[in-house]
């Protein structure tokens, strides 16, 4: 797949449904104690690393890293959509937001002490993934904690209508965790725990934690 397309086409699609996306997301968090509870895990792995910076990549309207910020964490947020990013400013004016891609992070060599990408990879092609492993484990200080969510599954597939009945042209790939640790190996990450979320669901989640070597 055209790298070039899918980022604009992702870019796009989530300009469209920013606002109806950040009212169905805004209190998601408050029905999903075991996802409250792998966010509380990292927080505290930031804090046992000696706090700093931690990136929420693809953090849409904000949420979860205002959450994290609650946690005691100095969490800013990166998201290819603009208008997403607005939103995350409007609704958390106190917090840094910015546009970025996970594809080409535009963060420093070893600048952030943790980073999480929580249902964020879910539009990226396998052929990128590894790309956007490495940039993750280039910006994160050694021994700083990686926390990844996504979708379990084998497939993907086309999704052309979103929140609030918005059009949409993104891809959903659903992942197996294997494939994804092995990945992170491969980038040179450490994996050390991995979470089942809704095994009786339809779309079961996963939920892995890694870290950069010290």
């Amino acid at each position: 797949m055209n790298a070039d397309r899918w980022l604009a086409d992702t870019r796009i699609s989530y300009d469209t449904v920013a606002v109806s996306y950040a009212d169905h997301i805004r209190e998601a968090l408050a029905g999903e104690p075991y996802l409250r509870a792998a966010l509380a895990v990292f927080a505290d792995l930031v804090h046992s690393a000696g706090g700093g910076p931690v990136a929420d990549v693809g953090c849409g309207p904000g949420h979860v890293t205002a959450h994290l910020h609650e946690l005691g964490v100095d969490a800013f947020g990166i998201d290819l959509s603009s208008k997403m990013i607005d939103v995350a400013r409007r609704d958390h004016p106190r917090l840094r937001f910015e546009v970025g891609s996970m594809t080409d992070l535009d963060l420093a060599d070893a600048s952030v002490v943790g980073l999480l990408a929580f249902w964020s990879l879910i539009h990226v092609p396998d052929e990128a993934v590894p790309t956007v492993f490495r940039h993750f484990r280039r910006v994160l200080r050694p021994g700083g904690p990686l926390l990844l969510g996504f979708h379990v599954g084998d497939e993907s597939r086309l999704k052309t209508q979103g929140y609030g009945g918005h059009p949409m042209n993104v891809h959903v790939h659903r992942r197996r965790p294997d494939q994804v640790a092995l990945w992170l190996r491969d980038a040179g990450f450490t994996v050390e725990a991995q979470m089942l979320l809704d095994l009786d669901e339809s779309v079961p989640g996963a939920v892995l934690f890694a870290r950069r070597p010290s």
